[in-house]
C-alpha cells in the first residue's frame, strides 16, 4: 500500500523537490556574500542590499508562504477526491486493504512529504534572510524589510511553515473526502487555508505568548507619531524596541482611561489649508500632551519569536490531527 501510494504521489513530489532544489541552489550562491556584508556593516546592511538581493528576499517570502497553499490544493485535495470521483478506491478495498489502512498510508506519506518540502524551503529562505533579519532586529530601517515578527515574515520563517503545510495538506484531503470532486475541493481548500492565514495573525497569534505594554507620552521630540485618519487617530512607532510587533494601541486621557482623541486635536491639524507643517504638527501634539493624553502600546517583543513559533506550530498540528480524526471517521461511516 505504501509503495502504491508513493507511485501515485511521486510526480507531484518530484516537481516540488525540483522547485525547492532550484531555490536552494540560488540562495546558496548569493547567501554567503550577504552574510559577509552583514559582518562588515551590521545594521547598516538594510541600506546596502542590492536590488537583485532585495528581489530574492521578497521572492523567498512569497515562495514559503505559497508552498502550504500549493500543497493543500494540488497534493491534498486531489489525493482522495480523485479516487472517489473515478471509483478506483474500490480496487484497493477489494484487495484486503481496509479503508482505514488505505487512508493512513495516503495521509502518512503525504503529510511527511508536505512537512519536508515546507521545512526545507523555510530552512533555506530563513538561512539566506538571517543577515537582513538580524539587521532589522538590531535597529535597521524597516521601511523595506519586515521584522521576523511581522505577520508576513513570521509565516515564512522558522518551523511554522511545516505546521502550515501539514494542516493545508490534511485540510485538502478532508475537503476532498467530503466534496468528492477534485476541482471544487481544490478551490475550497485554497479559500479556507487563506481564511486561516488571515484569521490567525489577526485574532489568535498575538495571544499565544505574553505581550509587553508601554505607555508613551504624547509630546514633540518623543516617540515618532503619525496620524491614521482625518479624525486624528494616533499611531506611535516604537523605535526603542526594534523588531517588535505592535498588536494594539489606544489613547489614554489624563486619568489613564481609554479615550478618543479630542476633536480639538483634529481641528488643530486642519486649521490651515493643506497638510500641516512639521512645526504645526508638533504644536498640535504639544497641546494634546498638555491635556495629559498618552498612548498605550501593546506589543510582542522580538525575543518572543520562538515562543510564538512553537505555540503556533502546536496550534496548526493540533488542527491537522483533528482533521485526521475527522477523515478517519468520515471514511468509515460516510464513504460508500
Amino acid at each position: 500500500m505504501i509503495w502504491l501510494t508513493w507511485r501515485q504521489f511521486r510526480t507531484q513530489a518530484a516537481v516540488m523537490s525540483a522547485a525547492v532544489a532550484v531555490l536552494a541552489a540560488t540562495l546558496a550562491v548569493t547567501g554567503p556574500q550577504l552574510a559577509d556584508l552583514y559582518r562588515t556593516v551590521g545594521s547598516g546592511l538594510v541600506d546596502q542590499v542590492s536590488s537583485a538581493d532585495q528581489t530574492l528576499y521578497y521572492t523567498g517570502l512569497l515562495v514559503v508562504l505559497a508552498v502550504p497553499a500549493v500543497i493543500g490544493m494540488f497534493w491534498g485535495a486531489p489525493l482522495i477526491s480523485r479516487e472517489l470521483e473515478t471509483g478506483t478506491h474500490y480496487v484497493a478495498w477489494n484487495q484486503s486493504v481496509t479503508r482505514t489502512r488505505w487512508l493512513a498510508a495516503k495521509l502518512g506519506i503525504g503529510a511527511a512529504a508536505s512537512m519536508t518540502a515546507a521545512g526545507l524551503t523555510s530552512l533555506a529562505v530563513s538561512w539566506w534572510s538571517s543577515p537582513i533579519d538580524r539587521a532589522v532586529n538590531g535597529g535597521g530601517a524597516t521601511d523595506t524589510y519586515f521584522p521576523r515578527l511581522d505577520p508576513v515574515a513570521f509565516a515564512a520563517r522558522g518551523v511554522v511553515p511545516m505546521a502550515h503545510a501539514a494542516f493545508a495538506f490534511v485540510l485538502g484531503v478532508a475537503l476532498g473526502l467530503v466534496i468528492r470532486r477534485t476541482l471544487p475541493a481544490m478551490a475550497t481548500a485554497f479559500a479556507l487555508y487563506a481564511a486561516f492565514q488571515i484569521a490567525v495573525p489577526t485574532w489568535v497569534r498575538a495571544h499565544l505568548a505574553s505581550a509587553d505594554r508601554t505607555t508613551v507620552p504624547i509630546e514633540p521630540g518623543g516617540a515618532p507619531i503619525s496620524i491614521q485618519d482625518d479624525a486624528g487617530q494616533i499611531i506611535v512607532h516604537l523605535e526603542q524596541t526594534p523588531g517588535a510587533w505592535v498588536t494594539s494601541q489606544q489613547t489614554l486621557n489624563a486619568a489613564g482611561q481609554p479615550a478618543a482623541v479630542p476633536s480639538s486635536f483634529a481641528d488643530c491639524l486642519q486649521a490651515k489649508a493643506g497638510p500641516p507643517t512639521l512645526q504645526q504638527f508638533e504644536g498640535c501634539l504639544a497641546d494634546l500632551g498638555a491635556l495629559g493624553y498618552q498612548q498605550q502600546v501593546t506589543y510582542q517583543p522580538a525575543g518572543n519569536f520562538w515562543a510564538l513559533q512553537w505555540a503556533e506550530t502546536g496550534l496548526y498540528l493540533g488542527l491537522a490531527l483533528t482533521l485526521t480524526g475527522f477523515c478517519a471517521w468520515w471514511i468509515r461511516r460516510r464513504v460508500t
